[in-house]
Order: structure tokens, then C-alpha cells, then sequence
């Protein structure tokens, strides 16, 4: 049961993707009063829609309580030992941005506008996910904690690999792909070390996907608005605020 569990959630993750993909331009819609360079695409909402809608539901449906007990029980009878890779795999996706960059591949936006971006997603997925945790109260599947729903290592995850489509979809979907195959990885390892449900799994990727696509909406704003670039100001420094469901912080970036 835990094996057919996993595969349906693959599927599922990347079914998904593969339809997002599909989108065209011909579904933009363009704000045009107040915020002229702003972009909605509401196909967009699909995907995250149903993620978190499945997440919440989850909530309440004894038929996906079931489900994530089944999988509870199939890792407490399989697993030996538990495996910390989730820990990492969670920055992988949006580490990966930056270090194609720095090996000479360009993305969509330069350092300064990829890391506003990257700084609002996180700092929206950070605030759903903590406001989230504390208003569910959702006991762990191994009973260490109250805070199970959403997955916040899951939603860093998904929200990097979002970024990192977003940055190199125009180059080569593969990019994209690779992103949301270690995005699923963390979210299953996150199942196999008995920390989160499968509801908890799904609504964190739901999160932040959405996290990371809200953030290249508004961003036209933020440029706009906020960081207005000036030709005496040489330099560019970012804080990029995150929240993994235990730990509070932020990174530091700088551009000379």
C-alpha cells in the first residue's frame, strides 16, 4: 500500500506540472489600471488550487485520514532508520538557480530581481505556513509535535522549484522538471522519516508553489514602486527570509 501511495502522489506531482506546462500566453490576463506591467494567469491557479484543496480537505475527510494512517503504518513496519536528506534537498531547487548562474547560464532576471523575487515567495510561504501551523495544531505522524500541517520543508522545496522553472522555462522545461523531481523527493522523504502525513505533503507543495508564482505577479509592482534602480547605487543587497516548521532566519546576499 505505502509503495502504490507513492507512486500515485509522483504522478500526481508531476501530472500536474506537465499540464501547468501547457499553458499558454493566450490565458494572461493583464491588469492595466493601477499596475500596468502586472501579469495574472488564473490557469495558474490550478495546480496550487488543488493541492491545497486536497491538503485541507484532508483536514476533515476520514477517507484521506485513512489514507494518511496507511501510510503511517506502512513506514513505521519498512523503515530501519531515518535519513536527514530532506534537511538539504529542501534548498536544492533555488541553490540550483544561483549556481547555474554563477557557471555562466543566465535565467530570466539578473541577481537583484531574481532575489526580490526569490525573498517575497519565501516570506509569503514563511507566513502561510507558520499562521497555518499554529491555527491546525495537526499532531505529527511519529507524536513529537503539534505543528504537522502544512509541510514547511515540502513548501521551501516547491517554492525553489517553482523559482527555478520560472527562471529557466525558456531555455529548457528539463530545468523546471529536475526542480519539482527533488521538490517530491523532500516532500516523500519528509513521509519517510515520519514526520508529516501525506495532506500535510501535498498542501506544503501547494503552498508553495503558489508562494513563488505570487511573487513574479507582483513583482512588476515591487520594481515599480519599492526598488527603483538608480544608476549612483552600485551595489544590491538582499535579505531572503525563510521558515522550514522549526527554524526562523534569513540569508544574506550582495552584488558589487
Amino acid at each position: 500500500m505505502f509503495s502504490k501511495m507513492l507512486k500515485t502522489f509522483l504522478l500526481f506531482l508531476f501530472g500536474m506540472t506537465s499540464i501547468y506546462a501547457q499553458n499558454t500566453i493566450s490565458d494572461t490576463i493583464a491588469v492595466q489600471d493601477t499596475l500596468p506591467n502586472l501579469k495574472f494567469n488564473y490557469k495558474q491557479l490550478i495546480i496550487p488550487g488543488v493541492l491545497l484543496g486536497y491538503g485541507f480537505i484532508g483536514l476533515e475527510s476520514d477517507q484521506l485520514k485513512s489514507y494518511n494512517s496507511e501510510i503511517k503504518e506502512e513506514v513505521n513496519e519498512d523503515i530501519d532508520h531515518k535519513v536527514s536528506i530532506d534537511d538539504f534537498s529542501q534548498w536544492a531547487p533555488a541553490a540550483s538557480v544561483y549556481a547555474l548562474n554563477a557557471f555562466g547560464l543566465k535565467g530570466k532576471n539578473n541577481l537583484k530581481d531574481r532575489s526580490i523575487i526569490l525573498a517575497s515567495s519565501y516570506l509569503m510561504m514563511s507566513v502561510s505556513v507558520f499562521a497555518l501551523k499554529n491555527i491546525t495544531k495537526v499532531e505529527r505522524p511519529d507524536g513529537s509535535s503539534n505543528n504537522s500541517f502544512p509541510s514547511g520543508h515540502t513548501a521551501t522545496a516547491f517554492a525553489g522549484a517553482e523559482f527555478m522553472y520560472q527562471e529557466y522555462k525558456d531555455q529548457s522545461i528539463w530545468y523546471g522538471i529536475a526542480g519539482y523531481a527533488v521538490a517530491t523527493g523532500t516532500g516523500l522523504f519528509r513521509m519517510y522519516n515520519d514526520r508529516h502525513w501525506l495532506t500535510d505533503v501535498v498542501a506544503g507543495a501547494g503552498i508553495g508553489i503558489l508562494s513563488t508564482k505570487a511573487a513574479y505577479w507582483i513583482y512588476p509592482y515591487l520594481q515599480n514602486k519599492v526598488f527603483k534602480s538608480s544608476k549612483e547605487n552600485k551595489t544590491t543587497s538582499m535579505i531572503m527570509p525563510f521558515y522550514n516548521g522549526k527554524e526562523l532566519g534569513c540569508s544574506f546576499v550582495r552584488q558589487f
